[in-house]
This record gives structure tokens, sequence and C-alpha cells, in this order.
């Protein structure tokens, strides 16, 4: 494909995404947003295995439609765990060797993006096996393959994870594809990822965790450096951490608002997950909607609280609920989903009309015209939002979810007229 070298800095410096006077700004204006996750995009975007370039546009023109114009994507998979069901193919199959035509399917998707106005979020490494992530980089520097952290294995994930923060070497590693994936010429627009105008962010890890109160000096280091790192390749693009908030941070509030008080971090990070933390009974969710909303308002408004003391603004970037009776088939429906995106984008709208410090949220996720072929991922079944370690469907948005998609296209009308 012939390359379209569009070199000129200043041309595209206006349409990066800003922070102005402690909120996210886009065209020097405050900006609000509803996206989504869709973490698979780059693998799609790319002509090898898993590729599908004709779905990847499919769903962007989809998601562009409904207004949802935010994508949090993985930058892509390190090789997984033998004990886990991960992420394939791989981005990053050992340290510093990268799969260039993943590498292209990154530089498609982000050109894609650009056509349609639409902009990403990209974490560079995840704190869970299903994309390699630490235990990758653990596994090379003589750790063995991670325990599989699902189910009964979670708390020897966590045992072998606290050593990432730890071990210099796997850091090293780590800062070494940071550095390779931020410094990166796109093949297709010809321009250096720093001059990309559909990046809004750079993101540390997909929640990241100390996994261990001991480690929380070497975690918040950790963060620091990276940030650090990130900004002294590219600075015209925001620097964000990927954390859960509060449940990333070891339930340690001082943690978490020191790591994102640092100087290179633009904005906090929060993840809400009703049913796995348990504010609605895994077995019957629905019947701990209304808990499930207060609950989540109760976190939000502890880190809201956090971002006015730092002056920094706050992306609710993931966030979902099942179908009915916790289920994962198209069949059942969606109405208590409906009930906690509306609160969710409710939250968002409300800030909007306040220029209020909650920026924005990506809802988990963009399914869309994918659909499970069964509840445990293989390789060639199509990629939806559900990564392969979770049951297919589960928190799936499909584009047959008629109602949940009406939601979201109401929403997004709602916060357009603010922006």
């Amino acid at each position: 494909m012939q390359s379209c070298r569009c070199n000129n800095t200043e041309e595209t410096k206006d349409k990066f995404i800003t922070i102005n006077n402690g909120r996210i700004a886009r065209n020097g204006k405050a900006y609000y947003y509803i996206g989504t996750n869709f973490w698979a995009a780059p693998i799609l975007g790319s002509t090898g295995e898993g590729g599908n370039r004709e779905r990847l546009q499919k769903e962007l023109d989809k998601l562009k439609e409904l207004g949802v114009e935010n994508l949090r994507i993985l930058a892509g998979a390190d090789a997984g765990s033998k004990n886990a069901n991960s992420v394939y193919p791989y981005l990053q199959p050992s340290p510093g060797e990268l799969n260039d035509t993943l590498l292209v399917g990154l530089d498609y998707t982000l050109s894609e993006l650009e056509k349609r106005g639409m902009t990403a979020v990209i974490y560079l490494t995840n704190s869970w096996d299903w994309s390699g992530g630490f235990g990758f980089y653990l596994r090379e520097c003589g750790y063995g393959d991670s325990p599989n952290a699902s189910g009964s294995g979670y708390s020897d994930y966590v045992s072998y994870s606290a050593d990432f923060v730890r071990d210099a070497k796997a850091k090293a590693l780590y800062y070494n594809h940071v550095q390779a994936i931020v410094s990166r010429r796109n093949s297709i627009t010809g321009r250096l990822y720093k001059d990309e105008p559909s990046i809004m962010a750079w993101q540390i890890c997909n929640e990241p965790r100390p996994f261990s109160k001991e480690n929380k000096e070497l975690f918040a280091e950790w963060i620091a450096t990276t940030a650090k790192i990130i900004k002294g390749i590219d600075s015209n693009h925001l620097v964000s951490t990927g954390s859960e908030g509060l449940y990333g941070c070891e339930v340690d509030a001082a943690l978490c608002e020191r790591i994102h008080s640092d100087k290179n971090i633009d904005y906090l990070t929060i993840h809400i997950w009703p049913i796995n933390w348990g504010w609605a009974p895994r077995s019957a969710p629905d019947c701990g909607i209304e808990n499930a909303c207060k609950s989540a308002g109760e976190y939000i408004d502890l880190h809201v609280e956090m971002c006015k003391r730092m002056g920094k603004p706050v992306v609710i970037e993931e966030f979902g609920f099942s179908r009915r009776d916790n289920m994962c088939t198209l069949d059942k429906d969606v109405d208590s989903r409906d009930i906690f995106y509306k609160y969710i984008f409710g939250r968002v709208e409300e800030s909007a009309s306040t220029e209020g410090v909650i920026a924005g949220c990506n809802f988990w996720g963009w399914g869309g015209s994918g659909r499970p072929n069964s509840l445990v991922w293989s390789a060639g079944d199509d990629l939806l939002c559900d990564p392969p370690h979770e049951p297919q469907g589960w928190y799936s948005v499909f584009d047959t979810d008629s109602s949940t998609i009406r939601t979201i296209s109401e929403s997004v009308k709602k916060l357009n007229n603010y922006n």
C-alpha cells in the first residue's frame, strides 16, 4: 500500500486532544465523550492471522454512526502463559521481537480512525495473563509460566505477578517495548506516532496493580518512570495509567492519588465491575442493579474528590453489566445492563452540564458484528470484547442489542449539546 507522507506537525497540532484548565479538551474546548473498549481492533486491522479489515471498517462505521468516537485498544498481546487461554496472535513473541504484520494492523487502525475523526487510547501492556503482560516479562526473566489468574489460581497469580515491579530486568524489557511502540512511524500515514491525531492517549498498562502491599513504593516509581519515558518521546499526547482506581491500588486512596498526581500523568482512570466486585449477585445480577448503581456512584464520588484536589479530570474507562441471569447468549435480555449504562452515562452528562471533572467513559465493550462460537474462545473464533479468559458474550454489546445501542446513541446526543 502506498504511504501518504504527511509529516507536517503544524498541520496536525490543533487536532490533538489536550488538557486545558484541568479538563480534557478538544479544539480548545472542554471535551466530554462516550467511548468503548475494542481492544482487538489492531488485530482485525492486520492482514495476517485474525485479521479482518472489512469487519474493522464495518465496526468503526457503526460506532461513528452512534457517535462513539473514542476506542480503548491494546497495542498488541505478548506471548501468553501455557497455563492460560491468552490472546493470539502475539505482537511480541519474545522480548524486542515484534510481529510486523500486527504492527501494520495498529498503523492501519489509526489511519482508519483518523478518516472518521475518531481517536484511540492505547494500552501498552497488561497486568493480567490474557494478553501476556506482566507474566510475559517475568517468564523471560526466569520465573516460569504464570499461573492461570482465573478461578482458584487467582491468589497464586497475584503472588507470582508481585515480582514484576521488584525485578529490574523485567521492567527494563517492558521499558524497551514502550519505547519501540511510542517512537514508531506509521507505515501508512508516514507520520511518527507522536504526530498522529488519532491517538488521544498512551496508557501504561491495563489495570496495573502492585499485587502486594509491600510493593507500593516500587509500583509508584514504575508508574512515574514509564510516564516520563512516554512523555520524553511524545509530548503531544496524553498519558494515563489504566488503573482501576482505588481497587487497583491495594485499596489505598493515598497511593491512588499519588500515582495520578505525577506531573506526567494527565488524567485519572477508574474501572467499575459490579458483578465481579460483588455489588450484584453473580447468579442473579438483575436483583442487585439498584445496589450496583449506588455502589458505583460512591466509587465515582471518591475519585471525583481526588481529582478536585489534583486539578485533573477522570475517565470511567471500563464498566460493564451482564445479560439477564448472568448468561452470555444473545437471546437473554439486557434490561439491567441498560439501566447501569444509563447511570454511568448520566454521570458524564451531569459533569458536562457543569464542566465537571468526569470527562468521559468507555463501556466494555463492543462486540459488534462478532458472534461467540462457544463460551471458551479458540484461535479462529470471532474476536469480541470479552477476552479469551472470560465467557464469550458475557459483557459484549452486539449490533443486534437494539435497546443498548439506543441507550448509547441517545446519551451521545445529549453530550453533544455541551461539546
